[in-house]
């Protein structure tokens, strides 16, 4: 496999998703969380490391979880080079982070609406791909984000309003967390959206002649203990 280089000071193997639009997107909220030396984060699907470096050199204890084995190995490359501590597991984030939680959890998940019901399980495309309607792995994230936090964690998460911007605030909300969306930027189409222009414009997912995506971040918090009675004392809610 061949090193891309990359901005920052970062590197790539052939077939890792490079920062983008939404990884730039997700690094400026995530610089306004409160992170320091006690601060548990995971990355769910860390690419090049990024976002986890990020939280790193600010003193955070960081995971980073990917299902890819190259993008492992280039996230180990990175905190090598920038000489950060990284922990790292390959394989389902479910499965990898079971009975552990955390203060923060960014993840910029694959959300890319997809045909056919099958996940790639291999290529480039395992970085994106999502099912028909990109939400095979939000879905899973927002099921599974109360196990992952700690009271008052927050779960930042970056995807397409293609996918459902209401049906993650729902879906979020329905388990318990206070969600809300904090940051948003348009973007033109890239060449996987315009591949499958026809195809989203049959599904009712792009209208015709689309060529401007929007990207939301999504911030949720878990509750704390008292955040009821703190939010009847204000005369309002807690976020």
């Amino acid at each position: 496999m061949s090193l891309v280089p990359l901005p920052a000071g970062l590197v790539a193997l052939s077939g890792v998703y490079q920062p983008q639009a939404d990884t730039e997107l997700l690094a400026e909220a995530l610089a306004h969380e409160d992170i320091g030396p006690r601060t548990d984060v995971l990355e769910i699907g860390t690419g090049t490391g990024m976002l986890a470096l990020n939280a790193a050199a600010r003193g955070a204890r960081v995971t980073a979880v990917d299902v890819s084995w190259a993008a492992v190995t280039t996230a180990r490359l990175n905190a090598w080079r920038h000489r950060l501590p990284l922990r790292l597991l390959h394989g389902d984030f479910e499965a990898r982070t079971a009975r552990r939680r955390y203060d923060l959890v960014v993840t910029n998940p694959p959300y890319v609406p997809a045909p056919g019901d099958r996940l790639p399980s291999r290529g480039p495309e395992r970085a994106w791909d999502a099912g028909p309607d990109g939400r095979r792995v939000i879905d899973r994230i927002c099921a599974g984000a109360p196990a992952l936090l700690r009271p008052g964690g927050v779960l930042l998460m970056v995807h397409s309003g293609m996918c459902g911007t209401e049906e993650t605030l729902a879906r979020l909300t329905g388990v318990g967390l206070a969600a809300e969306v904090t940051a948003t930027a348009s973007v033109p189409w890239g060449p996987v959206l315009r591949s499958r222009r026809p195809w989203l414009e049959r599904q009712g997912l792009a209208a015709e002649a689309e060529e401007w995506e929007e990207l939301v971040v999504i911030r949720a918090r878990a509750r704390r203990a008292g955040d009821d009675a703190t939010a009847r004392a204000n005369g309002g809610t807690m976020t």
